[in-house]
Order: structure tokens, then sequence, then C-alpha cells
């Protein structure tokens, strides 16, 4: 679980410090790596209209692609996508050649990012050598009757992996307000009900830019297993940046 610092449409910086995480998670010994949402510009910047990269082929999934053949670790990541005229908020999934296997555009994106993201059409699984694995995004385990989460755990995955960036405004207390019930809330009955592991993974780093302007992104990211219960919620703020490992148990 790489709980990231993302800097707003900064993508050298957040390149640099995603392959350097994914250099210690492989050392450390982990066979994924699951990275933030929009990890390259920053979720709702509006720098995702100007530097948005193709998927295959850009700048940013070519380095993805590159560190997960060098380190020979699994990738998913958020990223920012562009493709026939349109944005789109994507993570992908890469394994250890550094080939694709799967990309999932977000559904459920919030009123605040529709001005910069199209919404997606599909969800998908894949089989691999660590168990049938899926991939969602931030909100999309949030509709009101878990319809996208539940539609992709009925798929039978072992682990449905979740690049993510959770926000909280100003000012927010959390020793007041502990920070992740609505994640637990969303994720617990799906794991629970279809015996699926589910790791969301959350960025840090202050909103400079765009409709949350001010707001922090607080890290505070949570795995849950394939019996509903918590594993791990990493540290909450905006400095929290860290890399947590889980050990999902797949038949």
């Amino acid at each position: 679980m790489v709980q990231m610092l993302v800097k707003g449409n900064d993508i050298a910086a957040n390149l640099a410090n995603a392959e350097s995480c994914l250099q210690a998670a492989a050392a450390n010994g982990a066979d994924i790596a699951v990275l933030p949402e929009c990890m390259d510009i920053g979720w709702t910047h509006p720098g995702s209209r100007e530097h948005a990269g193709t998927i295959p082929g850009g700048e940013v999934f070519g380095r993805l692609s590159a560190a997960a053949a060098k380190w020979k670790i699994f990738v998913c990541s958020g990223l920012t996508e562009r493709d026939n005229g349109k944005v789109y908020n994507t993570a992908v999934l890469i394994d250890s050649n550094g080939h694709l296997l799967l990309k999932h555009r977000k559904i459920n994106e919030l009123d605040i990012g529709k001005p910069y993201y199209a919404t997606g059409d599909r969800i998908n699984i894949v089989d691999t050598a660590f168990g049938r694995l899926g991939v969602m995004i931030c909100a999309d385990a949030i509709v009101e009757d878990r319809s996208i989460a539940t539609a992709l755990a009925r798929m039978e995955p072992d682990i449905i992996l979740s690049p993510c960036a959770w926000a909280v405004p100003p000012g927010y207390d959390n020793d007041i307000q502990p920070y992740g019930d609505l994640w637990r809330d969303a994720y617990m009955p799906i794991a629970e009900k279809f015996s699926t592991y589910i790791i969301g993974v959350s960025n840090t780093g202050h909103m400079e830019a765009g409709p949350w302007k001010g707001w922090d992104c607080i890290g505070a990211s949570i795995a849950v297993d394939n019996t509903g219960k918590q594993m791990q919620q990493l540290p909450f703020g905006v400095t929290a940046e860290t890399i947590v490992y889980v050990h999902c148990l797949v038949k």
C-alpha cells in the first residue's frame, strides 16, 4: 500500500516519487504495489485537461511500466488518461514484465470531478499468478446501492485494488471525527459477502488548485480482508506518506 505524496500538476516529481516507492516496495518483497488515484497530476487538478497522457504509450505509463519490469513487481496506479479528445480518471494494472493487464476508467465520478473527467463504461478483472484481480477507483465503491463494487465482486476476484484520493476540508479534526467509516461501510459488506480482499490506497498532500483548493489529501488508506475485517488503516495526515505491507491469502 503506497500512500505517497502527490503534488498537484507536478508530473516529474510524482513520477520520481512513485519510482522510488516501487523500488522500496519491491526490495521489501512486495508482489503488488497499489498507488493512489490520479497519481500523476492529482485528482481534479485543472492541469488534467492539458497534461493527461495516453495509456499505453504516454510518458507516465511508460515510466511505470519500465519500473514494474525493472523491479519485477505488479503495479496498480491511478493515472490521468487522454483518449479521442476525452480525459479519463483511469487506473491501470501492470504486470512484472511491464505489460498492461487491465485498464479501468472511473464510473462514479463525484460531481466536482465531472468537468475534468469523462465517465467510464465497463468493469473487468484479470487472472494472474496471484489470483483473480479486479480494479475500481475511489468513489466507485460508494454508490448508494454499492452496485459497481457488487458487480465487480460478482466476477469473483480474489482481491479488489482501489486507487483513491481521500480529502478533508481545512480544519478537519481527526481526533474528534476519526476518518474512514465511509470506506469501511463501503468495503466491509462487499468483502464479507463475496469473500474478496479490498485494498484502498489514498495519497497525501495539499490540494492547491481545482474545486477543492485548500483541502488536504490525508491518506488513512484501508485494507479489508476476505471476511470483511479491517486488516490495516494507514496513518492520517497531509504529511503521512508511508508504505505498508499486507498479506492476502488467496487459494
